[in-house]
């Protein structure tokens, strides 16, 4: 079940509270009383099916969560997880493809929910080979992915030049989505383990007060200079499919001038 391995009260509870949603909203926005949710969520009362999907839907839950929630209750899953290489998926998947070649020749990718790394832009494929070495491109037997490239030796935290600054806010993302997604937590956690070791075992906090840039830009340093990029992403609107829903485009844009110049004249 894609990592869901917790009873349905355990995801239920799980998932509210990743949402940062109390009881007392959910019942508001379920029409049942408090009561019934603390009882669903102990296991003392069962939730129908149509209940249990605008309780999950409520909560935003990613599709593969539904499903996971529905078969712990004892329903059939409501959702199919098509391959992106399947005609029905033909229009999704050359819609990303544009979307990669529209971003040349800034770098982009596409990742999913576990953040694998399934396609790149001309853009995408000189940076992860201007940052990294190739053993740490190189996938264990399925597709590369990026948070074991965050951590492996020869990695992108490597030559991250703010990587005090922007570990721990990257950290914060992960361990919200994990929550969500508990086959990520090991990943997440090996990251969180290497960030102490970096940053000497003095974790800065995710949020600094004071004034702040209006997003966070990635320093690293390369052969060709300092590079500063930063983020944007790019997701289905409400999908219907699993495969769908955990895709994602990254968008890397060039923070200054100076990369901007660098990254055009590298990737003809």
């Amino acid at each position: 079940m894609d990592g869901f391995t917790h009873s349905l009260p355990d995801t239920l509870q799980r998932t509210r509270q990743a949402r940062r949603v109390s009881q007392l909203e959910l019942s508001l926005r379920l029409g049942v009383s408090q009561r019934h949710v603390s009882f669903v969520e102990n296991g003392r009362a069962r939730p129908s099916r149509d209940l249990l999907t605008r309780w999950l839907g409520e909560l935003d839950a990613p599709l593969a969560l539904r499903n996971a929630a529905l078969l712990q209750a004892g329903f059939a899953p409501a959702y199919r997880a098509t391959s992106l290489d399947d005609p029905d998926l033909a229009q999704a998947k050359a819609a990303l493809q544009q979307l990669l070649n529209a971003h040349d020749p800034m770098p982009a990718l596409v990742l999913d929910a576990q953040w694998n790394l399934l396609q790149l832009n001309r853009g995408g494929e000189w940076l992860a080979a201007t940052l990294m070495a190739p053993e740490a491109l190189a996938g264990s037997g399925g597709p590369p992915n990026l948070l074991d490239m965050l951590v492996h030796p020869m990695g992108m935290t490597r030559p991250l030049l703010n990587l005090r600054e922007a570990g721990p806010a990257f950290l914060s993302q992960l361990r919200a989505e994990a929550a969500l997604q508990p086959a990520l937590a090991p990943k997440v956690e090996a990251f969180g383990a290497l960030l102490r070791d970096r940053l000497d075992g003095r974790m800065p906090p995710a949020a600094h007060p004071g004034p702040q840039a209006p997003v966070l830009t990635l320093r690293f340093a390369t052969p060709f200079g300092e590079l500063a990029f930063f983020r944007m992403f790019t997701t289905f609107g409400t999908p219907q499919d699993i495969t769908l829903a955990s895709l994602r485009v990254e968008h890397m844009f060039a923070a200054d001038g100076a990369t901007d110049a660098v990254v055009r004249a590298q990737v003809r």
